[in-house]
């Protein structure tokens, strides 16, 4: 027992020793080569500890713990050690300049988004016709050849109908090429007196240049009751221009043909590029087409259960996105479905 004894003193004293020496070495050690070396010596796979490891298990089952221990603290010792040492043999980084932070400065202003120029425009619109007592009504995409040509008394010979000009899905089924198909379904569905405005995407087959483009939008109009005139439609068109386009924008009606409206007009407003004096935008003469205008046709009436003899109504179309080109000088439709930044950043 006593010779046992003495075994595990002389083992913890030559774990202290090898401690000791190990810590030294790391501390003569000048460059990162030598102190690799030293740590190859000590703690390498063929090492001080690992020789001191393999002799453990000699030891009895009271000794194993307290040699074990005391190896694992010796070893932890030149590990850390070795770690100091490295970190000091280290190139030297330079020391990254303190921020100076200002608090009297303003702070930076967080990006917002915004409104596409488009929806800017169907907002203002939709805004401008509702203070003016229409109400805003929405229909789909995707209607029926009923309710997009035969219920406006568009004939089955017209032009709008053929395949050429129309994205047909089925033989009756088609995207819709304006917003009069929310007309109908509206009127089919409620009794005047009745004003209405509807905004919405359209689509048509036409090749993409600086004032086509076969995605768009409009946004149509309806008024039915007694005694509607053709000096109301006007009015309306008259005051809605001024208030989206501005007071000095001025409104003229010429005569013109729409299967859905008897008598018809094409409305154009004031150049919003040369205020009416001329330029290239306008062709030099001062004046713009915007809408297509006029009275309810009376077969159009009759296709949804009203009598012609008891009311009257007109009826508008406008291309909001030719508005928000007018609005906010852009001379290509394409830029409006571009989404390039450096356009909408500017509006």
């Amino acid at each position: 027992m006593r010779g046992r004894f003495h075994i595990r003193n002389a083992m913890i004293e030559e774990i202290k020793q090898i401690r000791e020496q190990a810590l030294q070495a790391i501390e003569r050690a000048a460059t990162a080569d030598e102190l690799e070396q030293v740590r190859i010596r000590y703690l390498g796979r063929k090492g001080v500890f690992k020789d001191l490891m393999g002799r453990i298990p000699q030891l009895s089952a009271e000794e194993k713990p307290l040699v074990g221990k005391e190896s694992n603290l010796a070893r932890k010792a030149v590990e850390q050690g070795l770690k100091e040492k490295q970190a000091q043999l280290a190139p030297g980084k330079p020391e990254a300049p303190k921020e100076i932070f200002d608090i009297t400065l303003p702070g930076n202003r967080p990006r917002f988004g915004r409104l596409h120029p488009i929806t800017r425009a169907a907002y203002e619109l939709i805004d401008i016709f509702a203070r003016l007592g229409f109400e805003v009504v929405y229909g789909p995409e995707m209607e029926l050849e009923h309710y997009n040509f035969e219920a406006l008394n568009i004939p089955p010979e017209h032009p709008s109908r053929d395949a050429f000009d129309t994205f047909f899905i089925k033989d009756d089924i088609l995207l819709r090429s304006h917003t009069s198909p929310v007309q109908i379904r509206t009127m089919a569905e409620r009794r005047p007196p009745l004003r209405i405005v509807a905004p919405g995407k359209v689509f048509r087959r036409d090749t993409p240049d600086a004032s086509h483009y076969p995605v768009f939008h409009q946004i149509e109009g309806l008024a039915v009751g007694d005694n509607i005139t053709l000096a109301d439609l006007k009015a309306v068109l008259d005051i809605a221009m001024k208030a989206f386009f501005g007071p000095d924008t001025r409104t003229r009606m010429r005569p013109s043909f729409f299967p859905f409206t008897e008598p018809s007009a094409e409305v154009d407003i004031s150049c919003t590029f040369c205020h009416g004096e001329g330029c290239s935008t306008c062709g030099g003469k001062g004046w713009t087409e915007l809408l297509g205008a006029g009275m309810v046709d009376p077969n159009v009436f009759k296709a949804v259960g009203y009598d012609p003899e008891k009311y009257t109504g007109f009826a508008f179309g406008l291309g909001i996105d030719r508005a928000a080109m007018y609005r906010f000088g852009i001379t290509d439709i394409r830029l409006l479905f571009d989404n390039d930044l450096r356009l909408l950043n500017q509006l």
